[in-house]
């Protein structure tokens, strides 16, 4: 019943709005949209059904590319987290890092003696930034229409304050040289790194991740061994992992595409497993593979930027 509740709530937004796609892809917007809680006695399972209705209203956006509520079902049913209205920004963070979100879109639904009163809070996953929007009404009003005044609120929040919620565009240059930082004068471990991918049901023939880590090590200081070379065995530590991308959402003509990874570093004198550690990113472009392509090199950047740090002064 939920899932047709959804559909026909989302048939009927489509009906009632225009839509018009946009031709360029750096205004798409990964978002995740959770549950909302609830503060009241006669208000039981509206925090659910306005994180229905708000999906609905804006998947049609074209500036929102929204993560499938049934991943974030999955984080909860691995009580990763909790599918609440009291997510908080570090729990954001978190959420980022395994849904691919830019922005998180929570919050409550009050009762207060007559009157209904719907908070949403939008929060930055790279920058934990807070920003929020707010509807009420009567408690005969319904929840439906003030839901859906409370979408265009925060599509516009989202529209007009991208650039506080989101974080700026780092660059190579710059990420490598804040990682030199982090790891100092410490002594580096040879590493040999071997990480596949699983590109939208086909085998990657230039793996994007492992190329990525590659840059990332050997710019740090690192000695890399390849991986599938005999001297392999020598080196210090081996980095492996795996990546799969897919399709996310599409919009006219733009395409994104959501990419997964996941990485363990060991140490091969003794087997015993350093680090491990996971990211999922999501990118925007017209093609497909570039998009995968993208996703995964970013992916694996914000990896290198966490696990290499551990993998010195052992």
């Amino acid at each position: 019943m939920k899932v047709v509740f959804n559909l026909l709530l989302a048939l009927f937004l489509c009906s009632a709005a225009p839509m018009s796609f946009s031709d360029t892809a750096e205004t798409l917007h990964p978002v995740a949209i959770f549950d909302f809680s609830e503060k009241g006695r006669a208000i039981s399972g509206m925090g659910e059904k306005i994180g229905s209705i708000l999906f609905a209203n804006l998947v049609i956006n074209p500036n929102i590319a929204l993560v499938d509520r049934e991943e974030l079902n999955k984080l909860e049913d691995e009580a990763v987290l909790s599918l609440s209205g009291m997510v908080n920004p570090q729990q954001a963070i978190q959420v980022g890092q395994l849904t691919g979100a830019k922005i998180i879109v929570t919050g409550t639904i009050f009762e207060i003696e007559d009157h209904l009163m719907i908070v949403a809070k939008i929060i930055g996953t790279e920058t934990s930034r807070v920003l929020g929007a707010s509807v009420e009404g009567s408690v005969n009003d319904s929840v439906l229409s003030l839901t859906q005044d409370l979408s265009n609120q925060v599509a516009n929040v989202i529209s007009s304050n991208a650039d506080t919620l989101l974080a700026k565009p780092v660059s190579r240059n710059d990420r490598l040289a804040e990682l030199k930082k982090n790891l100092g004068d410490q002594e580096r471990p040879t590493l040999a790194i071997s990480i596949r991918e699983q590109h939208i049901n086909r085998a990657a023939k230039d793996p994007a991740a492992e190329t990525e880590m590659i840059f990332y090590s050997m710019g740090s200081g690192f000695d890399v061994v390849d991986a599938g070379s005999k001297s392999a065995k020598s080196a210090d530590i081996l980095i492996r992992g795996e990546g799969f991308t897919e399709v996310s959402t599409r919009k006219g003509e733009i395409v994104g595409v959501k990419a997964r990874l996941e990485v363990k570093a060991i140490d091969q004198a003794t087997n015993r497993v350093i680090a491990v550690d996971r990211q999922v990113e999501v990118a925007i472009d017209v093609s497909e593979m570039i998009a995968a392509k993208s996703a995964l090199q970013s992916a694996s950047a914000k990896i290198a930027e966490r696990l290499l740090p551990k993998l010195v002064g052992l």
